[in-house]
C-alpha cells in the first residue's frame, strides 16, 4: 500500500466518494427538472401537453435498454398485469403530474419540491391502511416511523396555512409582489391541496407497483411500459383539454427542453444513477440526499423564478425533512436488521419503498444486497 501512485491513491479516493459525488449531482439534476418545468408552465404551455411528451420521450429514452438487456427475463405480459400497469399509467402521469404541476403553478417550484418529500410518510400511512406494513409500537423502527409521518403531516399542515414573512435573499431584492393578499391565500391553500392530493396518487403508485414487480420481475420493461400507458392515457385526455393545435407545437424553447429534460434526466440518468448507488449503499443512503432538492430548487426558484421564500414554508420544509429522515431510520431497520420474530412475517409482506423522489418517472429497482437474509428489496424511485 505504501508503494501506491498519486494516481492510484486518488482513484480510491474518488472510488470512495463516487456515490455523495453521484447523489448530490442527481439532486441538482432533479432541481433542475422543477426549475424548467415551473418556467415552462409560466410561458403558457399547457400541463396536458407536457405530460404527454415527457412521457413520450421517457418511454422512448428506456425502450431501447428494455428491448436488449432484459430480453431474456422479460416475462410474458398477461391481461392482470397489464390492467395493473394501467392503473399505474393513470395514478402517476395523469394524477400525480397534473395535481402537481397546477399545485405548482398556485404555489411555487420550492413549496412543491418540499411537500413532496412527504410521499414516504403517506405511503407508509396507506400501506398500515393495507396491512402491507406491521406496525409494533414496542420497537423503536415503528415508534420513529410514526413519529417521522406525525412530524410529516405537521410539517405540511403548517406550509398550508401559515406563510409568514417574505424573507428576502441576497440576490431577491427585485422579487415582485402578488396582487392581493387575499387572492393569493386562497391559491396558496388550493395548490397545496392539490399537491398533496398528488402525493396520495403518487403513494398509491408506490404501492401498486410495488405489488406489480413480484408478478413482472422486469424493472426496466415495466418502467417503459407504465411511461408508455402513461403517454397514451395523458395524450387522450391533452386531447380534450387542449383542441386547438397550436397547444401542441414546440420550438427551440422551453417548450422543447422542459419535455426532453424531464424525460431523460428525470427518468432515464436519474434510473441509472439511483439504482447504481442503491446496489452498494441501499435505498436509505439515496433518500439522505432528498432534502438537497430542496434547498437548490429554493435557491433557484428565487434566482432564475423570482419566486417569493416564505417563513412558513422554510420551517415546514425542515420539519418535514426531520420527519423523512425518522420514516427512513424505521425503514432501514426493517430493511437491514430485522428482529427473528418478524423475519417471517417480511418474507410474506411487500416490501415498500422510503424514498421520496422528486418529480421524476417512477421505477421500482430490484436489490441484491441483502439476498443473504432471503429477501429481495425494491427501491422505488420518480
Amino acid at each position: 500500500m505504501e508503494d501506491q501512485t498519486p494516481c492510484s491513491k486518488f482513484c480510491v479516493v474518488f472510488s470512495k466518494m463516487k456515490p455523495y459525488i453521484l447523489m448530490v449531482a442527481l439532486q441538482f439534476g432533479s432541481a433542475g427538472m422543477y426549475i424548467i418545468s415551473m418556467a415552462t408552465l409560466n410561458h403558457g404551455m399547457s400541463r396536458f401537453v407536457l405530460i404527454v411528451y415527457r412521457n413520450t420521450v421517457a418511454a422512448l429514452t428506456m425502450a431501447p435498454f428494455a428491448l436488449l438487456l432484459e430480453r431474456k427475463k422479460r416475462p410474458k405480459l398477461t391481461i392482470p398485469i397489464f390492467l395493473k400497469i394501467m392503473a399505474l399509467g393513470f395514478l402517476e402521469p395523469i394524477l400525480d403530474q397534473n395535481l402537481a404541476y397546477l399545485g405548482m403553478q398556485y404555489t411555487s417550484a420550492s413549496f412543491t419540491s418540499a411537500i413532496m418529500n412527504a410521499v414516504p410518510a403517506i405511503t407508509f400511512v396507506m400501506a398500515t391502511i393495507l396491512r402491507l406494513e406491521h406496525i409494533k409500537m414496542k420497537e423503536r423502527r415503528s415508534q420513529a416511523k410514526i413519529l417521522g409521518t406525525l412530524l410529516t403531516f405537521s410539517g405540511a399542515l403548517l406550509m398550508t396555512v401559515y406563510k409568514g414573512p417574505i424573507i428576502d435573499l441576497i440576490w431577491s431584492h427585485k422579487t415582485s409582489h402578488h396582487v392581493s393578499d387575499s387572492s393569493a391565500n386562497t391559491h396558496w391553500i388550493t395548490g397545496t391541496l392539490l399537491i398533496l392530493v398528488g402525493c396520495f396518487a403518487w403513494s398509491a403508485f408506490y404501492i401498486l407497483q410495488s405489488i406489480t414487480i413480484k408478478t413482472y420481475p422486469a424493472e426496466l420493461s415495466l418502467s417503459t411500459l407504465i411511461c408508455l400507458m402513461g403517454a397514451v392515457q395523458s395524450a387522450a385526455v391533452g386531447l380534450l383539454a387542449e383542441r386547438h393545435p397550436g397547444a401542441w407545437a414546440v420550438g427551440w424553447d422551453s417548450r422543447l427542453l422542459a419535455p426532453v429534460y424531464t424525460g431523460i434526466v428525470s427518468s432515464g440518468i436519474a434510473y441509472y444513477v439511483q439504482g447504481l448507488v442503491m446496489k452498494t449503499r441501499g435505498p436509505v443512503f439515496v433518500t439522505a440526499f432528498n432534502p438537497l432538492c430542496m434547498v437548490i430548487v429554493a435557491a433557484l426558484g428565487t434566482l432564475i423564478l423570482a419566486e417569493q421564500l416564505h417563513l412558513g414554508s422554510v420551517i415546514g420544509a425542515i420539519i418535514i425533512a426531520v420527519g423523512l429522515y425518522s420514516v427512513a431510520w424505521g425503514k432501514s431497520k426493517d430493511q437491514f436488521g430485522p428482529t427473528p420474530s418478524t423475519t417471517e412475517e417480511k418474507n410474506d409482506a411487500y416490501e415498500l419503498p422510503v424514498t421520496a423522489t422528486e418529480g421524476s418517472k417512477l421505477v421500482i429497482e430490484a436489490n441484491n444486497y441483502d439476498e443473504q437474509a432471503g429477501k429481495t428489496n425494491f427501491q422505488v424511485k420518480k
